[in-house]
């Protein structure tokens, strides 16, 4: 186990590191930050003597060195647009990016799960169609039109649910939350739904297909012979092993959910990363687009650490194959 966590670690550096090139790339080569920074009244001196004093004029590596070590202390520097420290600014908006994605991934999970082992053990019902016909829709529509139509139906002509902003949000230390407001949570129903809806009929689907696998191999028919009710032989025997590559796909998904948030963020004017980034995009802040680029592949890379090893503890071939080597 230590061996295995040793070489996921490595792994996981060497990517930060090619992400950490790229984002680089953007700082060196996107534009010149000097012209971001200062007006077009400003003299050759004075641009030359800020070039100085921000390092530009060092040795490429010299430079990589140094933004690798201001990136392991989350220090980007000022946004060019706001004038303010990035970090300062990634730090306001994380929680409401991680409380949309995170309630969206429960959602998907608490919702797709069931789905899916019903549509399995159940695939002739007239139900089970309906939710495989139904999940078609979650998996085909853009996530832009699914925002927009619930936004149509639950805000424009319901009134039931705000279509924008996060609502009211307790402060919580550094960390901001609406789920312990009436109007935070309200506000927090559709962007949720608009990002976990594909996410879950994904989630059904896998565990539907699984589910279909699983009862045909011969331990399920032995335990079946053995006389064990269906409630035991269905939920303790197949689901267990049903979940083991549905926990690979579902811990992607959420940091694929936390990357891919901005679709849903700007539809519903969300006040998370995704949108800060879809602004820094279009006024070419580059020390915020570096910043977020090297964040969600942390997350990413985090997750995927945390996945490898639920897998290898869940999954007990893995175990044996590393007993024996």
């Amino acid at each position: 186990m230590l061996a295995f966590s040793i070489r996921r670690l490595f792994q996981a550096l060497l990517v930060m590191i090619v992400v950490a090139l790229i984002a680089f790339t953007l700082f060196r080569f996107v534009g010149d930050p000097v012209n971001q920074m200062v007006g077009v009244e400003t003299t050759p001196e004075q641009r030359e003597a800020l070039r100085e004093r921000l390092g530009l004029n060092d040795p490429v590596i010299i430079q990589f060195a140094r933004f690798i070590l201001n990136a392991a202390q989350f220090n980007f520097g000022t946004s060019y647009q706001f004038k303010q420290p990035v970090a300062e600014m990634i730090g306001k908006r994380l929680p409401a990016t991680l409380e949309l994605s995170i309630v969206s991934a429960i959602l998907a999970v608490l919702v797709g799960i069931p789905m899916g082992v019903y549509t399995g053990l159940n695939r002739d019902g007239v139900l089970s169609k309906f939710l495989l016909s139904a999940s078609l829709i979650g998996i085909s529509l853009p996530t832009f039109f699914i925002g927009i139509l619930l936004i149509f139906i639950f805000s424009v002509n319901l009134q039931w649910l705000p279509s924008f902003g996060r609502g009211e949000v307790v402060q919580i230390g550094w960390w901001s939350t609406g789920l312990l407001t009436w109007s935070g949570i309200k506000a927090l129903i559709l962007p949720a739904i608009t990002l976990g809806l594909f996410q879950m009929t994904l989630i059904m689907r896998l565990v539907r297909a699984e589910m279909l696998e699983v009862i045909r191999t011969d331990y399920i028919k032995f335990a079946r012979a053995r006389g064990l009710p269906n409630r035991a032989v269905n939920y303790r025997h197949a689901l267990k092993n049903t979940l083991v590559p549905v926990i690979t796909i579902t811990g992607l998904q959420l940091g694929t959910i936390i990357a891919f948030a901005i679709i849903t963020e700007t539809v519903f004017q969300w006040p998370g990363m995704g949108l800060l980034f879809l602004q820094s995009v279009q006024n070419v802040d580059i020390p915020i687009m570096a910043a977020y680029l090297m964040l969600i592949a942390f997350l990413f890379v985090l997750i995927n650490f945390v996945v490898d090893l639920l897998y290898f503890y869940v999954d007990p071939r893995l175990r044996a194959e590393r007993a024996i080597k």
